[in-house]
């Protein structure tokens, strides 16, 4: 476990010096992580620099209330899918005001799993209102080890959305 905090904080310092340098600012819209990706950019010293804030939207309706994700992109694909997080992030963008988000949806666990959509299905997304990148985790270590894996791999997602743009 120490291990993997160093790993997420070599990540959220890698990020901050990064957004820093350039001039970037970073916003968050989480769901199943519960705000650990804001807890874990927050956590090193300096990031109010660049992170604007963050809205932890677990519940379908905050997502439509508080984000502006659409109902019908949300009826459409459900509440865990690509589209839904990468609706969080440019509504995270906008509401922000930041140039860039991260965002997270899925199924922590360890109940709320059906056959099509199992425990452990996360899908964590990046980037902003002109270009976005996510991805789509699988497999269930119990609840605390699905968020933890979901906040690091949104973390590594941004860094290399990150290292790919200007």
């Amino acid at each position: 476990m120490r291990e993997w905090k160093t790993a997420m904080g070599n990540s959220a310092e890698t990020l901050q010096n990064l957004l820093i340098k350039r001039v970037q600012t970073l916003s968050t819209a989480e769901s199943c992580t519960g705000g650990r990706i804001a807890a874990a950019l927050t956590a090193v010293a300096g990031s109010s620099a660049y992170f604007k804030g963050g809205a932890v939207t677990y519940d379908t309706q905050i997502k439509e209330a508080v984000l502006g994700v659409p109902h019908d992109l949300i009826e459409r694909h459900g509440v865990v899918s690509q589209e839904v997080a990468e609706g969080m992030v440019v509504k995270a963008c906008e509401l922000f005001g930041t140039d860039f988000a991260v965002a997270s949806t899925g199924v922590a666990g360890p109940g709320g799993g059906t056959d099509d959509l199992p425990v452990g299905t996360i899908w964590v997304a990046c980037g902003n209102r002109k270009s976005l990148v996510s991805k789509c985790l699988h497999g269930d270590h119990g609840r605390i080890a699905n968020v933890d894996h979901a906040t690091e791999q949104a973390l590594q997602l941004l860094l290399e959305y990150l290292s790919k743009t200007d």
